[in-house]
């Protein structure tokens, strides 16, 4: 069966640069959302901004399923660090994925997904492993060859680690303590925050696809957030995500 890896990214911005490694490419819009689909390092591919939060996410990734017939997906962008001790920069493989917001009691118990009796979606072990060796790879020749010395100053990005964790979603921007501490006191063990992967997760889960969600943290998740998130995303997520696909296309079996 011939392999076709599907590429989304929930911001524009965050795939800018993967669009460019595609050969011959081509593009069509389906459902108001350009599909640009080629080769990378020889490797079939379909990117596309799938638009932000669950809903939009859902609807791309079944695009991607149904028009495309990509066989894995892996999803790229930035989130809300949780965790304890995560920096601005550094990076989350997504290991299991919750909806934090899901609440569909008294018929279902809270988080829990309608009809599949269970809260969490764990990601593809094949296609996790692939993106934990890439990300290590890119890290180990060090920041400044992805993103460029003016950028890992402007941010403070120095030595970013790599974490493989569990990641919630939601239909918020979490940016307060408040939200924050929420989250956390049912979900301990959540590495970071956004809004479409786990909403990615249940389309893939439900249509037996292999998934990766990778996220670059980009701020605090709380309002003590400062920094130009725009930019960010331009400059250090859009260049973290052509090096992630770079490396995990050449290590592609």
């Amino acid at each position: 069966m011939k392999r076709i890896l599907g590429i989304m990214g929930a911001m524009a911005e965050e795939i800018d640069e993967v669009k460019t490694m595609l050969v011959d490419v081509k593009s069509v819009e389906v459902g108001g959302r350009a599909f640009y689909s080629g080769t990378i390092n020889g490797i079939e591919c379909v990117v596309v901004f799938s638009k932000w939060g669950k809903v939009a996410a859902s609807i791309t990734a079944s695009i991607l399923i149904g028009r495309f017939a990509i066989t894995e997906l892996l999803f790229v962008g930035t989130a809300g660090a949780l965790a304890e001790g995560l920096k601005i920069g550094d990076i989350v493989v997504g290991q299991r994925l919750v909806q934090h917001d899901l609440d569909a009691r008294p018929m279902i118990p809270r988080f829990e997904l309608p009809l599949l009796n269970r809260v969490y979606v764990n990601s593809d072990v094949r296609l996790t492993g692939l993106a934990v060796c890439a990300v290590s790879k890119l890290l180990d020749r060090g920041v400044v060859q992805v993103m460029g010395e003016k950028n890992a100053k402007e941010f403070s990005i120095l030595a970013p680690a790599l974490v493989l964790g569990d990641i919630a979603s939601g239909d918020q921007f979490v940016n307060s303590a408040a939200k924050r501490n929420s989250i956390l006191s049912e979900f301990p063990d959540i590495q970071c925050v956004e809004m479409e992967g786990a909403a990615v997760a249940q389309v893939c889960f439900e249509f037996g696809l292999p998934f990766a969600i990778i996220r670059v943290i980009s701020d605090t998740a709380d309002h003590n957030a400062r920094i130009d998130f725009i930019r960010f995303v331009r400059e250090v997520a859009n260049a973290y995500a052509k090096a992630i696909v770079n490396e995990m296309t050449l290590l592609w079996d």
